[in-house]
């Protein structure tokens, strides 16, 4: 459920109160804007995404329906803007590495043999990761994002996505193999050519 404060600030931006929708949203476009910069790898991109979906978020207040997580919502209109600007500009699902690498689990492609000096590889497998991200299908890499480094429970992330819990855990399941599988090569290749892990 939306929070008290929150759904007093919906309903006077409902009736067309620029501060109170300021105030609201004011809460949430820093978060919007992180997950846009990294479903679109970049600065000015991620600024638009945010820019465009505070629009469609103020224009289609009306339809928001006040018994579910407003946050949810807005989420949702921010990964459905992304995805419509990278089919628009067809660009790959990049992702910076910058400011971005410590706050991927390393878990997800931990070996579960590897000894005490696997901690040492974190920063590099942060690395790789974030390049195994744009490799593998745009579904699975948002639900692995939105659950592994945003935080959120199956069933939000179903809510975002429009689909159900099952279909959210087998993305993320998948995803999580893909990005697995796609690290343990790049790391063999790169014993194989005698460089580093």
């Amino acid at each position: 459920m939306t929070s008290n404060n929150d759904t007093l600030l919906i309903q006077k931006s409902k009736q067309g109160d620029v501060h109170s929708f300021e105030l609201l949203i004011s809460k949430y476009q820093v978060y919007a804007y992180n997950i846009a910069w990294r479903m679109l790898g970049n600065e000015e991109d991620a600024k638009d995404a945010t820019q465009e979906t505070l629009i469609k978020v103020f224009k289609g207040l009306d339809k928001f329906k006040e018994n579910s997580e407003f946050s949810t919502w807005l989420y949702t209109i921010t990964v459905n803007t992304c995805r419509d600007l990278l089919r628009k500009r067809k660009k790959s699902m990049a992702i910076s590495v910058d400011d971005t690498e410590d706050k991927i689990p390393i878990q997800l492609v931990a070996d579960d043999a590897a000894g005490p000096e696997a901690q040492l590889e974190q920063k590099e497998v942060a690395g790789q990761l974030l390049t195994a991200l744009g490799k593998i299908p745009e579904f699975q890499k948002t639900a692995v994002l939105l659950r592994d480094v945003y935080g959120f429970s199956y069933e939000e992330i179903g809510a975002i996505e429009n689909c159900s819990v099952g279909t959210v855990k087998s993305r993320i399941s998948r995803g999580r193999h893909g990005l697995r599988t796609l690290i343990l090569n790049e790391r063999s290749k790169n014993l194989q050519e005698g460089g580093t892990i």
